[in-house]
């Protein structure tokens, strides 16, 4: 078996007049049955590395270690040091989530969610000098999000165990 072709199981199915054999994909199948391709699987993953260094290293971490630049934003917006910290820690635990399976697709939606408030700071407060870096940084979030939909179902499981 190659690997790039999902394993698939073959399932008979009985109709009025015939029997037909039909291929279900096996684990590692998308959404309606389609698989994944190994390239498409290795690109995304690829893809929630960078952007979980990115949230973790360049955007976290200023704030967490109090980065001069960092502070003086937060002190025009008014938020002073509670707030930078708060936001620093949302961009580290949206960072780690990002790499952690179950969790990748509500880290996607949540760091969005954070984007979005971003972006209306950058219009309102900041006069729209940096507002596209937000915008940017969504749609891979969201493609995150979209992709790793269906691995939740083990986020449920969990946390249905647990309760």
């Amino acid at each position: 078996m190659s690997e790039t072709t999902a394993p698939t199981t073959r399932v008979a199915t009985s109709t009025a007049n015939a029997t037909a054999a039909v291929t279900v994909p096996a684990s590692g199948a998308g959404p309606k049955g389609r698989a994944r391709s190994r390239r498409a699987r290795i690109s995304l993953g690829a893809l929630q590395i960078v952007l979980a260094l990115v949230f973790a290293v360049a955007s976290a971490l200023p704030k967490l270690i109090a980065h001069p630049s960092a502070a003086e934003s937060f002190e025009t917006l008014g938020w002073g040091s509670a707030g930078m910290y708060t936001i620093g820690a949302l961009e580290l635990a949206g960072g780690i989530g990002l790499v952690i399976p179950a969790l990748a697709s509500v880290a996607g939606v949540s760091l969005s969610a954070l984007m979005v408030g971003a972006f209306i700071t950058q219009v309102a407060v900041f006069d729209g000098e940096y507002a596209a870096t937000p915008l940017i940084l969504m749609v891979p979030l969201l493609v995150i999000a979209w992709a790793r939909r269906e691995d939740v179902a083990g986020l449920t499981r969990l946390l249905r165990r647990t309760a």
